[in-house]
């Protein structure tokens, strides 16, 4: 059995000699890149940093000094923090956390598995306690390096796949298939979708395809659809939904990505005449309250942010070793009827 096949075998933290045996260096040259000190052959550097990220190498920034020096500290990282979503999330976990003793150390990755994977390596190497994370959608090596790391990790908003050691939130399939319900169930049958980038937002295109789901089971369709490049907006979204009408109008029914989205759209009816709920249904998800102070309140799908980021906490706070299976909790989601469907 080679080194390889040991680090990949089980979540055991990738070592520093394992690097240097790998990439048929000395430990010495090792510690020299990874702290980027000294001339190194560029070669060298290269085939090094290939190992490093092969294996999921994290160095140890406490080595050395105390070590409890990092075990009060427990890494977030969240996709953002200007969608009011994720500071609920991280209200949540700041409460849970209370008098525990332990201190958030918080990121933010802009929807970008990149940067995840930078924050995630940063934080690990001042050896937390736990780390808490949006979603499942990680690059191969930040998932080695949650694996290998050997603590908790709470993978928050979804339960749609498998998850590392815990998983805290819900099915995005079975909201987008509720909502198709939903709507279905009070007579629209020509649909519009409005959404943002998939790319970046998978949660949101898990939703879509349960709300097609939905549809197709009851013969029905969504005629025209369209997708902003960029983050969700509730400016992207007045400016989709004119987009949208402007080209395929045969629709009764809009299903948008998220609240933001479906606010924008309930603006561009009010500014255009559009009756709404009559002419046209708007129909959105997560629950804000700028969509339930609108004049005509928003229907939509509640989801639990502030239990989700607690629940996380209390979860971790429980035990500090992994489960040998993982653990899921499923917080749920609640239909909102509002006025716009």
């Amino acid at each position: 059995m080679n080194d390889r096949s040991r680090v990949h075998g089980g979540p055991r933290a990738a070592t520093l000699a394992q690097v240097a045996s790998l990439a048929q260096v000395s430990e010495i040259t090792v510690s020299r890149i990874i702290r980027n000190k000294g001339p190194i052959a560029e070669k060298t550097r290269e085939r090094v940093m290939a190992v490093v990220r092969e294996i999921g190498y994290v160095p140890n920034k406490v080595a050395g000094a105390l070590a409890s020096a990092g075990s009060n500290l427990m890494g977030v990282i969240l996709p953002s923090l200007s969608n009011i979503v994720f500071p609920e999330v991280l209200r949540g976990v700041h409460d849970a956390l209370g008098a525990s003793g332990y201190q958030p150390v918080v990121g933010v990755t802009d929807y970008d598995i990149d940067t995840e994977e930078t924050l995630v390596q940063s934080l690990l190497a001042w050896k937390p306690a736990a780390m808490i994370i949006a979603g499942f959608d990680h690059s191969p090596t930040t998932r080695r390096m949650l694996t290998n790391s050997g603590v908790r990790i709470a993978e928050l908003m979804d339960i749609d796949s498998r998850a590392i050691d815990i998983a805290v939130g819900f099915s995005h399939r079975e909201a987008g298939y509720a909502s198709g319900e939903h709507l279905l169930a009070r007579g629209y049958r020509r649909f519009g979708y409005v959404g943002h980038d998939w790319t970046r937002d998978v949660r949101a295109r898990l939703r879509y395809e349960g709300f097609r789901e939905a549809l197709a089971k009851a013969g029905a369709t969504i005629v025209a659809e369209t997708l902003v490049e960029g983050r969700s907006s509730t400016l992207a979204g007045r400016a989709k939904l004119a987009e949208l009408l402007a080209a395929a109008p045969d629709f009764d029914a809009v299903y948008f990505s998220n609240d933001d989205m479906a606010v924008g759209g309930v603006f561009h009816c009010l500014g255009a005449g559009i009756v709404l709920k009559d002419q046209l249904a708007i129909f959105g998800f997560n629950g804000l309250d700028i969509g339930e102070a609108l004049p005509t309140p928003l229907s939509t799908v509640r989801s639990n942010r502030y239990l989700i980021g607690r629940l996380a906490v209390e979860k971790i706070l429980e035990n500090p070793q992994r489960s040998p299976n993982p653990v899921v909790i499923d917080t749920g989601y609640e239909i909102v009827v509002g006025a716009t469907a």
